[in-house]
């Protein structure tokens, strides 16, 4: 197995594009992806999208990011995984790289949401879920994240407003992140006064879906070459999966897909939680934020809110999460948003953060598909 390096990246802002189509939105962070790892071409394509033909009635979306992109005649494939569907289409790149059978690989992800609002985005995101056992019971995506918060603060013996800070911290780190979405600090009171989506949820607790893409460009350890100085390793690519519907797991409020996702990540990597030096974690709401600090090993069960209450997930904090916004301050452009972690971490471990720049070799990115059905988790180091 050859290592793996990025060696370009390229990202647009994550906003509501309503001028602009996912195609222009890919084939924008592809070619700047490309400029920057001075590449012409590339083996193939991979392409990270949730709902293309659901929201915006584009399938075979990889083959027209290929032409336009000026590749066309490269292999190029569509990968879906729900919310992890950008993480799933960077672990494919990483694979193909790895295995000796690609030099050089594109990674893109993509979506489009603006062309939908209200309850037809609602309607394209619930097919995350089980549709026989829960979707047509009305159980959205916010309404199971509400019943694990729920159950979360009943058992764990915590406030809503303790989640708060998770929040807090994704505003402030984007208002230095120039592509996000959200680029306001937030405050306590906010947060508890937001408006109610699906109690205790509130619009303060949930990431935005949006439009945006970001591309990766990955190269073997045979190509990097003279790029070896900015270049990236990844040391650790690995997934799992659970049970679809919540009713089917043991324990609801133990991701049983981020530990088995993060153990296997950890064990490529030779190393343990402890040497993680930042970790973009699948903040879509807040609740999700805690399990996954937990199911990662960086808190025990029950205490991975108080991370965020002791400030330990700040950018100076033991464990940095979302340094750059995360989901909740830089948007949830849904099939792209793994890619945005793994481009977020090149930036940090080049030192190119700015204002959120943290001090470490190691940092880790972590994407969910549905309610934790799909999990996916990458492991970067420095040059």
């Amino acid at each position: 197995m050859t290592k793996v390096y990025v060696v370009g990246i390229g990202q647009t802002p994550v906003r509501e594009h309503w001028d602009r189509s996912a195609r222009d939105l890919a084939v924008s962070s592809v070619l700047e992806a490309i400029e920057q790892a001075g590449v012409e071409k590339a083996d193939a394509i991979y392409v990270g999208n949730a709902l293309s033909g659901e929201v915006a009635g584009q399938e075979h979306l990889a083959a027209l990011v290929a032409d336009f992109a000026g590749m066309a005649g490269t292999e190029a494939v569509r990968i879906e995984a729900a919310g992890a569907s950008g993480a799933a289409a960077v672990r494919m790149g990483c694979l193909a790289v790895a295995s000796g059978l690609q030099e050089v690989v594109i990674v893109t992800g993509v979506e489009k949401m603006s062309d939908l609002t209200g309850p037809a985005v609602e309607e394209a995101l619930v097919t995350a879920t089980d549709e026989e056992y829960e979707a047509i019971h009305g159980l959205s995506l916010v309404a199971l994240n509400a019943l694990l918060m729920r159950r979360y603060i009943y058992e764990h013996h915590v406030e809503r407003s303790d989640f708060a800070h998770f929040s807090i911290n994704a505003h402030k780190n984007a208002s230095n992140n120039e592509y996000a979405m959200f680029r306001r600090p937030i405050t306590v009171d906010a947060f508890v006064n937001a408006r109610m989506i699906a109690d205790p949820i509130s619009l303060l607790d949930s990431a935005p879906v949006a439009d945006g893409a970001a591309s990766l460009v990955l190269c073997s350890e045979k190509v990097v070459g003279e790029r070896a100085n900015s270049a990236v390793e990844i040391v650790a690519s690995a997934a799992a999966t659970d049970a679809m519907a919540l009713h089917d797991r043991g324990n609801p409020l133990f991701l049983q897909g981020v530990y088995e996702s993060a153990q296997r990540a950890y064990a490529q990597a030779g190393i343990g939680p402890e040497d993680i030096d930042l970790f973009e974690l699948h903040d879509a709401f807040t609740i999700m934020g805690a399990l996954s600090l937990e199911g990662c090993g960086f808190a025990s069960e029950g205490e991975g809110v108080r991370l965020g209450i002791d400030g330990e997930i700040a950018l100076e904090g033991r464990i940095p999460i979302s340094t750059m916004g995360g989901l909740k301050g830089r948007g949830h452009p849904v099939g792209a948003t793994g890619v945005y972690q793994v481009v977020e971490l090149v930036q940090q471990l080049r030192g190119e953060a700015g204002a959120n720049q943290v001090d470490g070799r190691l940092g880790m990115a972590q994407s969910i598909g549905g309610s934790g059905a799909t999990v996916v988790t990458h492991i970067l180091k420095s040059p």
